[in-house]
């Protein structure tokens, strides 16, 4: 490849770590740093090697950037303005971004929807750019059908992120405090007081939580066909700095349906990185990035796509056990 991948907010933890990971993955492919600080974007750049820094203007539709030279657009920022999404649009370029959320979504969707055939987008917007539906899709594979799905996800309070993470995380909050689920097929508000739930670690710790309006929801109730989801979120001291050990991330996905023969099947699975949610979201956004630019697969056609329509499930848990995530199957 020619052109590099512009990666937009890419000198912050989200951004590095996945320009990081594309390059151990590619280690050919150009990629261009885009942040505005220049210097901090220039370090990352020569870290990675075979790779730029440039400074962006997010208030401009072309960026302060000249004519691309680009192969596809990365937000890996808050594109509060949708001039990224203008800058990839305009020049028919791939992008994908992770900070939209179910709430802000609706300028990001319409975006897209009036120019169907600019170019393919990839709305990651999911917890972990989409990490935790493409774990539960691949855990659901054994059942015939499935009635409920529920997901629990423990975070560490000194793992929220870099400042771009946490703003996202202060900004949906402040939006509403109400949770989204899926309730006997009907997609359900819930009420701050009936938001709130434990979610358990594997070792049986509950650490309180509460149902999130995210992506996942609709996500895994359309992909599954499930009657009734529910995603809950926690920050707490996770298990392992407890034990004095790294702050882990740990994801509990619980599973009720059918198998093929009928029967009543229950499964709930782990998905455990023991030192957080960086690697997890960073693998996230690479692999979008990869079957945007057509590195594994053929690339998908212009339109709005979700990371669960383009990327293969198995690949994606192969990767997952790469980068020292641990994913445990069929407890009953």
């Amino acid at each position: 490849m020619e052109r590099s991948v512009l990666i937009l907010g890419g000198s912050g933890q989200a951004g590095s770590d996945t320009a990081a990971m594309l390059r151990r993955w590619y280690p050919h492919l150009p990629l261009t740093i885009a942040g505005r600080d220049p210097a901090r974007a220039q370090r990352v750049a020569d870290e990675l090697g075979t790779a730029t820094a440039v400074t962006i203007d997010l208030s401009r539709r072309d960026l302060g950037l000249p004519e691309t030279t680009h192969s596809a657009v990365i937000a890996a920022l808050w594109d509060d303005r949708l001039n990224g999404l203008h800058y990839a649009q305009d020049h028919g370029l791939p992008y994908l971004s992770i900070s939209s959320g179910l709430l802000d979504i609706g300028p990001e969707i319409v975006a897209s929807a009036q120019k169907p055939s600019a170019a393919p987008v990839l709305v990651a917007s999911h917890l972990m750019a989409g990490i935790v539906v493409l774990a539960t899709l691949h855990a659901a594979r054994e059942f015939a059908r499935i009635d409920t799905v529920r997901v629990g996800v423990a975070l560490d309070d000194t793992d929220t992120g870099g400042p771009a993470g946490i703003a996202d995380l202060e900004r949906w909050s402040s939006v509403t405090s109400a949770g989204l689920v899926r309730r006997d097929g009907v997609f359900t508000w819930l009420a701050e007081a009936d938001a709130p739930a434990p979610v358990h670690t594997v070792d049986g710790t509950a650490i309180l939580g509460q149902s999130i309006p995210v992506l996942d929801v609709p996500s895994l109730a359309l992909a599954t066909g499930a009657p009734n989801v529910r995603v809950d979120f926690a920050v707490g001291e996770t298990p392992s700095r407890r034990r004095g050990e790294p702050a882990s991330l740990e994801i509990r996905i619980d599973l009720d349906g059918t198998d093929q023969t009928g029967d009543r099947l229950h499964r709930t699975h782990h998905l455990v990185h023991p030192v957080g949610q960086r690697s997890l979201t960073a693998l996230g956004i690479a692999l979008g990035a990869e079957r945007l630019l057509g590195l594994n697969g053929t690339p998908p056609t212009p339109g709005v796509h979700m990371p669960e329509s383009l990327i293969d499930l198995e690949y994606a848990v192969g990767r997952l056990r790469e980068v020292g995530a641990t994913f445990s199957h069929g407890i009953p």
